[in-house]
């Protein structure tokens, strides 16, 4: 799994990128604070041809967000968050993006 990061000098935002290895899922979405823990067409990583999901959403700087992905209905932590964050109502950590 990975995050990369992309600072507009134009806008107050980041592009941020997610890629889930998943060869073996049929869907995985990001999930998070950012879009109400819903998974929906926007949320959704496209399958690329390598067995990776991969998909970019613009968040605003200076933010923090928690979020999980959605790997054939299993919640899964990105492994390099740049933290981890427990949630009582989860009853578990979620991984936190620091924008």
């Amino acid at each position: 799994m990975a995050i990369s990061k992309q600072y507009l000098k134009t806008k107050p935002v980041c592009k941020v990128t997610f890629t889930v290895p998943a060869e073996e899922a049929t869907k995985v979405a990001v999930v998070g604070d950012f879009n109400n823990w819903k998974a929906n067409k926007a949320s959704a990583l496209k399958k690329l041809k390598n067995g990776n999901f991969k998909g970019t959403i613009e968040l605003p700087k200076e933010t923090s967000f928690e979020f999980k992905y959605i790997v054939d209905g299993n919640y899964v932590n990105e492994a390099e968050a740049d933290r981890y964050q427990w949630n009582d109502f989860a009853g578990g950590e979620n991984a936190v993006l620091d924008l």
